[in-house]
């Protein structure tokens, strides 16, 4: 026993690998087998891909729960709290329980060397060992290929959406990408696909080595109605599905992808089952609401793609007043194409705070403001933190307004905190 805090295992961890980045499946493969993990007793579900894999594993996770089965659910990064990414029948892993795993990788991995995220999947998995859970939904955190995920046999595959993200790591074409995010599929067993447009090395890949490719708007497919909406796969039919709690039309087409997924794996639960799950979900920074004379909202979208869907849920969900955007983006991300999709979804009157962000990966608000400003045509205001752009906003903002913080779980996660200690009053 060491007697770390878990603060100290945090910082301890960051500093046993010399890379904080180092993508290979080998280190993380030895190591569970030396615990006995490296084929869990659960099934297990890996999600990966550009955006939405984090709203799929969720509702996943949340119609196997309704279901009435035990489920363990690994994400990541986390806003808040370290504990976010290690769930268990839809709670966080209890802090001891979390000590007492790390306690026992570090018994085990002697000479291996691990990443910061290689310690959490380690950690997620032995956790889910230790609780029996049923199943184990397992959202990638970078690429598929040589994520620490993989190092465990998928019983389903998703790649929710491949879009660009990552080129320092991943590539510059979409095929590249596809390539790498494709990378998590296994001979023999189902592969299902979340978007209408799907790079050919996807399939390439599936068809190499021989997986059961299934993709959307070919394979199975959904219908809206109203607040309502139809799932088909194959010869399986349901109709008048609740919309899912999770904010944005893309929901539907994620909500249609994680029934393919339990239809493909045989788990689909009853139909009432389904629909609970699909109310019940709920997903932190993904146009995370909080109503109030002045509407909060928070949305992790770091990438064109993301971005561009958070466009379309502001202009389907516009507040009465303004939008007051807190913006933090870190440096490798595309500021530039992130804000021309963000564009056509702001009005005159609109505002935008450009924070700083700090660390290696960092931009100053001052940086951003210079991408952004001639895209979008007017000065933001500049703020040195997201607390600073917070506060900026709550100052300004009117009944009826409503202020939107996004760009990275970088700066979704301080400003929730920020929220939850100044503005738990009306006023705010």
């Amino acid at each position: 026993m060491t007697g770390r805090s878990l603060a100290e295992w945090l910082v301890f961890q960051e500093r046993v690998h010399p890379r904080a980045m180092d993508f290979t499946l080998g280190r993380i493969g030895a190591l569970l087998e030396r615990l006995g993990l490296a084929k869990p007793r659960a099934h297990v579900i890996t999600v990966g891909g550009t955006n939405g894999k984090g709203s799929v594993a969720s509702l996943i996770e949340s119609m196997l729960r309704a279901g009435g089965a035990r489920v363990g659910l690994y994400t990541s990064p986390h806003l808040s709290r370290y504990q976010e990414r290690i769930r268990i029948d839809g709670a966080e892993i209890e802090t001891p329980l979390l000590i007492e795993v790390f306690e026992r990788i570090e018994a085990a991995r002697a000479e291996i060397t691990l990443t910061f995220f290689e310690y959490a999947t380690a950690a997620a998995l032995l956790a889910f060992a230790d609780l029996k859970v049923e199943f184990i939904v397992l959202e990638v955190g970078l690429g598929g290929r040589l994520d620490a995920v993989n190092a465990i046999d998928a019983d389903v595959a998703v790649i929710a959406s491949i879009g660009f993200d990552h080129r320092d790591y991943l590539g510059d074409t979409l095929e590249a990408i596809g390539a790498e995010k494709a990378g998590i599929l296994r001979p023999q067993r189902p592969a299902i696909f979340g978007s209408l447009e799907m790079p050919r090395s996807i399939e390439t890949e599936a068809r190499r080595i021989g997986a059961a490719l299934e993709r959307l708007g070919t394979d199975f497919g959904y219908l809206r109605a109203g607040e309502r909406f139809s799932f088909r796969r194959g010869s399986l039919g349901l109709e008048g599905l609740p919309r899912p709690a999770l904010a944005g039309p893309v929901q539907y087409a994620n909500a249609a992808t994680a029934l393919a997924a339990l239809a493909a794996g045989g788990w689909l639960p009853t139909r009432a089952a389904i629909a609970t799950g699909l109310t019940s979900v709920r997903l932190a920074g993904r146009f995370e609401v909080r109503e109030g004379p002045v509407r909060w909202v928070f949305d992790v979208a770091h990438n064109p793609a993301a971005a561009a869907e958070l466009a379309r849920t502001m202009q389907e969900r516009p507040p009465a007043g303004r939008w007051l955007l807190v913006a933090g983006i870190l440096a490798d991300k595309d500021a530039g194409a992130i804000a021309l999709e963000l564009k056509n979804a702001l009005r005159p009157g609109d505002v935008l705070c450009a924070v700083t962000l700090g660390g290696e990966r960092g931009r100053s608000a001052a940086q951003l403001a210079a991408l952004v400003q001639p895209i979008l045509g007017f000065a933001p205001v500049l703020a040195d933190s997201v607390e600073a752009g917070c506060a900026y906003a709550a100052r300004e903002a009117r009944p009826g307004d409503a202020v939107l913080v996004f760009g990275s779980f970088h700066s979704v996660g301080p400003a929730r905190e920020w929220h939850r200690l100044y503005c738990e009053e009306p006023r705010c």
